[in-house]
């Protein structure tokens, strides 16, 4: 089951940019299962994508466009991945983008198209064609939800978030966004697809900046399996409606506004993955501090995130702390003294001293991974950095999900 409330927030329309949806019937029939963005030309468009050598059709196409021309067009489909499907892979995405291109009066560069769902199977494109006009007729700015839901894949519930801010004294602004991911996620760009939209006027070059610095702090510190997929794109869309002075420096006052707008906001949806992981029963914070650099805090924290018998253990909410040692000492950090260690689960101290704490208790232990969020801190009491990853547990129901994927 997953963790937390399955109720989305209120999700603001962003003016300017619109979503329709429409089902294809890729894998199910009657599921949505294809989403179509729209903004205008000029708009300023960010992109972070996977960095996974066999990178899907749709990647390659989307990033060849990006650099060609402004897109005004998003296509997304589930169900299908597109990837590991050669030069067919190729065409077929081109193919979609020229037939909404010739639907919309745009170039067929205009369009950055995404897939998600099974890797290397043909991508049905008839089926992603006769679709296209239902979405473009439904094409509105208060489609967020539904877009929500039409690009799910192993996802139970749909994941949004949306802020109304500040900008300045005479200008409000509104960003709203949405993700998917459950499975197959493992930091090494974004880990997922998500398409987030503000109606702030934003120069090209501190968007990219804002992204960037918004997927480190966010969609870059969560892991489910250790898998890096082959189809991630993070896209961030500011549309320019809302009628501020262009932000076109990250010396500029509001940067830093937006900065943490969108931080948060990048945050709330990469926790709503972990929350949402295959399989999840338990959310799981672990929290590093005291390292010589966020890197080997970072390193501390996914040896941890990522280790079968650690989150095996916190399915089974036992009290293992001699996994968590041993994925600690495993870490790779250089000159580490271990007695200067400390371990704790939520605010339990488990061991320093390189041993048990003397005040735990098994019975303690119990109680502290009973819960459904859990918080594993690590103390290296080395240095003043710190950083912090979020996971799931390990499940049988992960293992199923994953063994019937494709049946």
């Amino acid at each position: 089951m997953p963790i937390g409330s399955s109720i989305l927030p209120a999700l603001y329309p962003v003016t300017g940019f619109r979503l329709g949806v429409a089902s294809a019937g890729i894998k199910q029939e009657g599921r949505k299962d294809l989403v179509i963005m729209t903004f205008d030309e000029s708009s300023s468009v960010a992109a972070t994508f996977t960095q996974n050598a066999f990178c899907a059709a749709p990647v390659q196409i989307a990033k060849q466009h990006l650099n060609h021309q402004s897109p005004q067009y998003f296509i997304v489909n589930t169900g299908n991945a597109n990837a590991g499907t050669g030069q067919q892979g190729i065409d077929d995405a081109l193919m979609v983008c020229q037939q909404l291109a010739a639907k919309t009066g745009v170039n067929s560069d205009a369009v950055l198209p995404f897939s998600t769902g099974v890797i290397g199977e043909p991508l049905p494109v008839a089926k992603i064609i006769d679709a296209i006009p239902v979405a473009l007729d439904n094409l509105s700015e208060d489609n967020w939800a539904i877009a929500a839901e039409g690009i799910m894949t192993t996802d139970t519930r749909p994941k949004a978030a949306s802020r109304k801010l500040k900008l300045d004294d005479d200008t409000k602004v509104t960003i709203t966004g949405i993700s998917k991911g459950a499975g197959m996620i493992k930091p090494n760009m974004a880990t997922m697809l998500a398409y987030v939209a503000t109606d702030a006027a934003i120069e090209g070059a501190v968007l990219n900046s804002l992204i960037a610095d918004a997927v480190n702090h966010s969609f870059n510190r969560i892991t489910v399996d250790g898998d890096t997929s082959t189809n991630d794109a993070c896209i961030l869309v500011a549309t320019g409606t809302a009628g501020n002075d262009p932000v076109v420096t990250v010396e500029d006052d509001r940067y830093g506004v937006l900065q943490q707008a969108l931080t948060e906001l990048f945050v709330e949806l990469a926790q709503a993955i972990i929350r949402d992981a295959e399989g999840v029963t338990k959310f799981i914070s672990v929290d590093v501090n005291g390292g010589q650099s966020e890197q080997e805090c970072l390193q501390v924290a996914y040896t941890i995130a990522e280790s079968p018998l650690v989150k095996t253990a916190l399915f089974a909410s036992d009290p293992n702390w001699g996994r968590l040692l041993a994925a600690i000492g495993r870490a790779g950090i250089s000159d580490f003294d271990v007695d200067s260690v400390s371990l704790f689960i939520n605010d339990l101290l488990i061991a320093e001293n390189g041993s048990r704490a003397a005040s735990y208790t098994e019975e303690q232990g119990v109680q502290a991974m009973a819960s459904e969020e859990v918080t594993i801190r690590v103390e290296l009491a080395r240095g003043s950095q710190q950083a912090c990853v979020w996971t799931s547990d390990l499940s049988y129901d992960y293992v199923r999900i994953n063994a019937d994927y494709r049946t």
